[in-house]
């Protein structure tokens, strides 16, 4: 009988790559996808994609999607104890792992890691450890499509929030830069490619530039 599983859904390229790594293993069974979700804003925590598209995207995938809601400017203690309610809620569902989407950052896995020790749960990383540009590429060539929504200035320019990511935007990354964002450069959400049903489709919106740091492009619903 395969595992019962979950997976920590972002809507962007890295968490789709780990789903898309995860779905065809028999070893598993993926019973829900787990967003965390921004109170007031009603967003996509971080990568500010609003929560009408995120629930397109999992209905187009097939996996219920299960929402853990933080407020405004959330602390870590805010965070974990929203997360860890519905963790626990999993464990009683038969759910003792979940699969996350990092690829190199230590302390991040770490942190992770010992969260899911408090309900005695386990996390699964398939990218784990693979180089990014390959990634990057994989996911290109697999056919998914993504379009950047937030990006950090102290780290990239303007002109690189609201474009697809696609080689031509890889190529244009300065070398500092992490083809796949993994130092935070960047956020993505999936649109369409192999794991989707259906395209989901949206018009851009305004670019708005928040905290003094990040440039969020607004996908509006079509």
């Amino acid at each position: 009988m395969p595992k019962q599983i979950a997976v920590s859904w972002s809507g962007g390229k890295d968490s789709t790559l780990a789903l898309n790594e995860i779905v065809n293993n028999t070893d598993y069974e993926v019973r829900s996808l787990i967003t965390t979700v921004t109170e007031g804003y009603d967003r996509i925590s971080i990568h500010g994609v609003r929560t009408e598209l995120l629930e397109q995207q999992a209905d187009s995938i097939g996996i219920p999607l299960q929402k853990v809601y933080i407020p405004k400017n959330s602390t870590n203690e805010q965070y974990e104890s929203a997360l860890k309610s519905v963790l626990l809620k999993f464990k009683k569902e038969g759910i003792n792992e979940i699969v996350f989407g990092d690829i190199f950052l230590e302390d991040v896995k770490r942190y992770r890691d010992d969260l899911l020790a408090t309900p005695d749960m386990k996390g699964i990383y398939p990218i784990w450890k693979k180089d990014s540009r390959e990634l990057a590429e994989r996911f290109i060539d697999l056919g998914f499509k993504a379009v950047t929504t937030c990006v950090d200035s102290q780290q990239l320019d303007k002109s690189f929030v609201g474009r697809e990511y696609n080689y031509e935007f890889i190529d244009d990354l300065p070398d500092t830069a992490d083809p796949c964002g993994e130092n935070g450069e960047f956020h993505t959400f999936v649109y369409d490619g192999p794991l989707l049903n259906n395209k989901i489709n949206f018009d851009k919106g305004e670019i708005v530039f928040r905290d003094n740091r990040f440039y969020y492009c607004d996908l509006l619903p079509d």
